[in-house]
């Protein structure tokens, strides 16, 4: 079993941010949530953390309803890497991924000797060992990201929740962390602007618009130039790979903005 939605729906702030959504990946598969600002993407992989419970539909992990699992339980299983998380303290980067440890600790908090293989290992993948001892508050913005999967990674999840992971981080690390992302052996559900990255690496893909499910499948399937023009407002060229089955997407400039470029 997995982590599935079946029809969800979210009301924030007297607003429907989530209606009538179902997601069931398979397991080991990495999904990606694309569509435009404000689509929902980001509520979503709250509802699916389960620090939110949906007004419909619900939200099930192994096979139980979300909401009836302890925190600690869920914690143990599904791992989440957002947007926002950052701190003034004076932590270390060692300091910051071990509290990926915390779901697996006892009462008692001591650590041991698994969880100082799964922080080393965690560093490691992401390429921050070398600065494990450094101040996070030192860090760029893009080892910050990195720090962070480093967290997510340390907790050993089954199931990998990612806001924008890519945000802040150059195109080599981009290639990178999503490469590493989509060999994990768990399930990655990855919230992403990029469509070109996104149909690079994710073997499905769900697209939202205001809310709603509007296509769901392999990159090939959905990210045609319809879809692309009634989603996003843009034209776009899609070709794709027939030995890889991948597609690559290059974009035109919005009409208006041609149409203000034109000599008068």
């Amino acid at each position: 079993m997995t982590l599935h939605a079946e029809g969800v729906s979210w009301r924030r702030g007297g607003s429907l941010v989530v209606d009538g959504v179902t997601l069931t990946p398979r397991p080991g598969e990495t999904v990606g949530l694309l569509g435009p600002n404000g689509s929902g993407k980001s509520s979503l992989l709250r509802l699916l953390q389960g620090v939110a419970r949906p007004d419909a539909g619900v939200v099930s992990l192994d096979g139980e309803p979300i909401e009836a699992q302890g925190r600690r339980a869920v914690a143990r299983k599904v791992a989440a890497v957002t947007q926002h998380a950052e701190t003034d303290t004076d932590i270390t980067v060692y300091d910051v991924v071990r509290l990926g440890r915390t779901p697996h600790r006892t009462l008692w908090g001591g650590g041991s000797h698994a969880d100082e293989r799964a922080i080393r290992d965690a560093l490691d993948r992401v390429d921050l060992a070398d600065r494990a001892d450094r101040l996070w508050r030192s860090l760029s913005g893009g080892e910050r990201q990195r720090a962070h999967i480093a967290r997510a990674l340390a907790q050993q999840p089954h199931e990998l929740l990612l806001d924008e992971p890519t945000n802040h981080l150059d195109i080599r690390h981009q290639l990178e962390l999503l490469h590493l992302v989509a060999n994990l052996d768990v399930t990655s559900i990855v919230a992403i602007h990029d469509l070109n990255l996104a149909a690079m690496f994710c073997d499905s893909v769900l697209v939202l618009d205001r809310g709603r499910a509007v296509a769901a499948g392999s990159p090939r399937e959905v990210l045609t130039p319809q879809l692309i023009r009634d989603v996003y407002e843009v034209e776009a060229v899609v070709s794709c790979d027939e030995a890889t089955g991948r597609v690559a997407i290059s974009f035109a400039a919005p009409a208006r903005l041609r149409a203000a470029a034109q000599p008068t």
